[in-house]
């Protein structure tokens, strides 16, 4: 994977970790399409923290977002299926030196239209939300 297309609002395939298997598992056992969110640049590897892409609708009193059909569209994503965005967990990596990403193009991104004002109410409640480092 070029690393340099791993920005903000992408789409790529991931093996994400949810926080409730955790415990159980070192590594997500589906990979699953996630949105990128923030890249922090690092001398060791920039930091990126990933958002799942998700079919089952999520609870009231989660913090996810439906995507419009548009925006499933310009993610590369099943326009006919529903599906949100998780923002209340995520998962955080250090580019090119990850053991589970895939050097495999993104499948899409998303208008920052759509993205950055999620992203910006996510930063804003971040410290409620649960992070899962994927790195040791």
């Amino acid at each position: 994977m070029h690393y340099a297309l791993i920005a903000t609002a992408s789409v790529i395939r991931y093996p994400y970790l949810w926080a409730s298997e955790a415990r159980a598992w070192r590594d997500g056992r589906v990979d699953r399409p996630i949105a990128v969110g923030v890249r922090m640049p690092r001398s060791d590897g920039d930091r990126v923290l990933f958002f799942p892409i998700t079919t089952k609708q999520p609870e009231a009193s989660r913090f996810a977002a439906e995507m419009p059909a548009i925006e499933k569209r310009r993610a590369g994503l099943d326009a006919d299926r529903r599906l949100w965005i998780i923002f209340d967990e995520f998962n955080i990596d250090i580019l090119g030196n990850s053991f589970h990403l895939e050097p495999e193009p993104p499948l899409g991104r998303f208008s920052k239209a759509f993205f950055l004002p999620l992203l910006r109410e996510f930063i804003s409640r971040r410290t409620s939300a649960t992070e899962i480092s994927r790195f040791p």
